[in-house]
């Protein structure tokens, strides 16, 4: 399963992307949802941030693999995770994708714009005990 969709490069953009990943993801469990929806968010919010474009969200699901890709149409800038002090009001976006996620990158694209991406897994569902017979 693959879903795409396009989101205007305005704060208003970020609670629809978390309600679009979050709608594409309706039959996985509710733990890893709120993982997705907290990444979702630090990654729709970058892309308004740090970029002057719109973007693309896109949610893969193969199996229990979940990728989401953020895509911005935006040459200017590269992703990079920083050390904020305590009192600095942002700066950990990435940190948190780093330790939530089971991995996630940056794609540079050839002409404009990246890609940052994060993949979580899903735990395989609990089979209920058999009884012996």
């Amino acid at each position: 399963m693959r879903e795409t969709r396009s989101f205007p490069e305005q704060p208003e953009s970020v609670t629809a992307a978390r309600r679009f990943a979050t709608g594409v993801l309706r039959d996985v469990s509710s733990e890893v949802t709120a993982i997705v929806e907290l990444l979702v968010s630090e990654l729709a919010t970058n892309c308004i941030r740090h970029t002057d474009s719109a973007f693309d969200l896109t949610v893969i699901q193969a199996g229990r693999e979940i990728r989401v890709e953020a895509t911005d149409y935006d040459d200017v800038g590269k992703p990079t995770m920083r050390s904020p002090k305590p009192a600095d009001p942002s700066g950990r976006g990435l940190r948190i994708v780093d330790a939530l996620a089971a991995a996630w990158g940056v794609e540079h694209r050839s002409a404009h714009g990246k890609t940052v991406w994060f993949t979580v897994v899903a735990p395989a569902p609990e089979r209920a005990p058999q009884l012996a017979r």
